[in-house]
């Protein structure tokens, strides 16, 4: 289950949630109808139609709090392309500072928009999977349905 969490006016989180952890995120809630259903139900349908295989891109106003450098990755992963993956130290290129590697990996970690600042599109430098706050399964089945997709083709890891 994908958990959407909003301001408001904006998207704010995106979180896979098992089942067990539903019940405690519930209790915590406290649900009455305003404006937001509009922004909630508008990602819903974006997030449906990204599994139905006929979304590639997202249309929602994002915010996630972060330092400047944190905001620039989380930019970064949103421009690398459906379908496709980089691996970290590329993700560092591309944001100016090959040297800050390990903080790169640290911020894509801190990602709170999973499938929409698309965090699972970040491998290892050798082509493996590496850490994914959702599920190294899930990130396996994102990148599987991305490339089946996009490319027709299934992904074998």
């Amino acid at each position: 289950m994908v958990l959407i969490q909003s301001t408001g006016e904006f998207i704010s989180g995106l979180l896979f949630i098992n089942e067990d952890e539903l019940q405690k995120v519930e209790d915590k809630l406290s649900i009455t109808p305003s404006d937001n259903d509009v922004l909630l139900n508008k990602c819903r349908q974006q997030l449906s139609e990204y599994f139905e295989g006929t979304r590639r891109t997202f249309d929602l106003p994002l915010q996630q709090n972060g330092t400047g450098f944190q905001q620039k990755i989380w930019w970064a992963l949103i421009q690398i392309p459906f379908g496709q993956t980089i691996n970290y130290m590329e993700l560092s290129k591309r944001t100016g500072n090959t040297k800050a590697i390990r903080a790169v990996g640290t911020t894509n970690g801190k990602n709170q928009l999973s499938i929409v600042v698309p965090c699972h599109r970040v491998i290892g430098s050798n082509g493996t999977l590496t850490g994914y706050s959702g599920g190294l399964w899930r990130k396996q089945w994102l990148l599987e349905h991305e490339a089946k997709i996009a490319h027709g083709l299934q992904m074998l890891f």
